[in-house]
């Protein structure tokens, strides 16, 4: 049996996408502004030893896979194909793959590429959600390539959810604006001290500081990001109001902030940690301070927090964990924060990604030289899947706003002053 023939059995004989293989054989529509190539035997392996998502990602990365054509536009073609009403692969016609396939390719174990954290690396690094195992993961993470981020993410360097002011606007209008709705939320004025936990490239810390004059404190497990940060803190003039530091939140001392900020972080604490990650934060916390607390979160609180062996986790984000909003609601309110406020912005993050998209498209030979092709083609799989999963409500974006009461007294407007 012909890998095309094998293709159609599995997808069927209308796949709106073109198929080749290094058998000579194709499939699909040959008009198809984006093709699947197979280009080796150790494509079956991967695939043979993984079916599915885990399998695809390992010869794609590796390059025995290729996408000619814009990922998005494939993988929702093949979204659309997969999970359409269709008659599933019967015993028999499976029986037939597999003998066509070979039993020697699901014996003949083929190492995954290198850009994957697999479960034996991720278990030498300790209990899950150590210290010593987070700053691991963050490094896996973060510390790809500055360079890398500054292709990818755009003058802002900010690698969390833009909001979008119109879907016409661009990436930087839209990371602005999203800073000052986190601004607008927490009610920053000048004088004030604000933490901003997570803080990524400091995006959070200057622009509290440039726009309103509050003096921001930034702390991160990621070295590069907080050497890059205090370099363009310097060269903006900000040193007298921002500063990023490498560290824990955690070794912070209490009571200090009139706000806090976290954006993107709650997605690295774990599950079980969250409840202590919010008191944390409350006890940091003057009397009336506010958190804006931002994360991708789930669209239902029963949905378990990860897959440990689905791509993301072995790829991208090692023991992250998503959480419903509702439940992540209730834990806020369970440390003594009083909610005030909470939206869901995912289809902004679904726009922010394919601005990043086309980042990288538009620079991939420069991201190729800077961090391989490999891992290279691991950021361009991983966004463009994520935009479909935002679009398709797999995923979502919350802001929650949670006030540490004075006594009673919330110190909130009669209306919210944001929109």
């Amino acid at each position: 049996m012909r890998l095309a023939e094998i293709f159609e059995r599995v997808v069927g004989t209308d796949a709106p996408v073109a198929f080749r293989a290094y058998d000579g054989s194709t499939a699909g529509d040959p008009g198809s502004d984006v093709a699947i190539v197979v280009r080796t035997p150790v494509a079956l392996n991967y695939l043979a030893q993984s079916p599915g998502a885990l399998g695809l990602t390992r010869a794609y990365v590796s390059g025995h896979i290729d996408l000619e054509g814009d990922m998005y536009t494939a993988l929702k073609r093949m979204s659309d194909v997969v999970f359409a009403d269709r008659p599933a692969v019967s015993a028999r016609e499976l029986a037939g793959i597999v003998r066509s396939i070979g039993w020697v390719k699901f014996v003949n174990r083929v190492a995954p590429p290198p850009q994957e954290m697999t479960r034996s690396r991720l278990s030498g690094l300790g209990w899950r959600h150590s210290r010593s195992r987070d700053a691991e993961a963050i490094h896996h993470h973060y510390d790809v390539s500055n360079a890398f981020y500054e292709l990818v993410l755009g003058p802002s360097m900010t690698y969390t959810c833009a909001v979008f002011p119109t879907a016409e606007a661009s990436l930087e209008e839209a990371q602005f604006a999203k800073y000052e709705l986190v601004s607008r939320k927490l009610d920053l004025r000048s004088g004030m001290r604000l933490l901003d936990v997570g803080c990524g490239w400091g995006g959070m810390v200057m622009h509290a500081a440039r726009e309103h004059g509050v003096k921001a404190l930034g702390v991160t497990l990621s070295k590069e990001q907080a050497e890059w940060a205090s370099k363009r803190i310097a060269q903006e003039g900000l040193g007298d109001l921002a500063e990023v530091r490498h560290m824990d939140y955690r070794d912070l001392p209490d009571g200090a902030y009139d706000r806090i900020s976290s954006i993107g972080l709650t997605e690295h604490i774990g599950k079980k940690n969250v409840p202590d990650y919010f008191a944390a934060l409350h006890a940091k916390l003057k009397p009336g301070g506010r958190l804006l607390n931002h994360c991708i979160t789930r669209p239902r609180n029963d949905e378990p927090p990860m897959k440990p062996g689905g791509v993301i986790n072995r790829y991208v984000f090692p023991d992250g964990e998503l959480e419903g909003p509702g439940w992540l609601q209730a834990k806020m309110n369970d440390a003594g924060f009083e909610i005030r406020h909470q939206e869901n912005l995912r289809e902004h993050y679904a726009l922010t990604l394919r601005e990043w998209c086309a980042n990288l498209d538009r620079n991939w030979d420069a991201a190729v030289r800077e961090v391989g092709e490999g891992t290279a083609r691991v950021w361009r799989l991983y966004m463009a899947g994520c935009v479909l999963g935002f679009e398709k409500n797999v995923v979502q974006l919350h802001q929650i706003l949670g006030v540490k009461p004075d006594g009673t007294d919330a110190r909130m407007p009669l209306r919210p002053s944001f929109s």
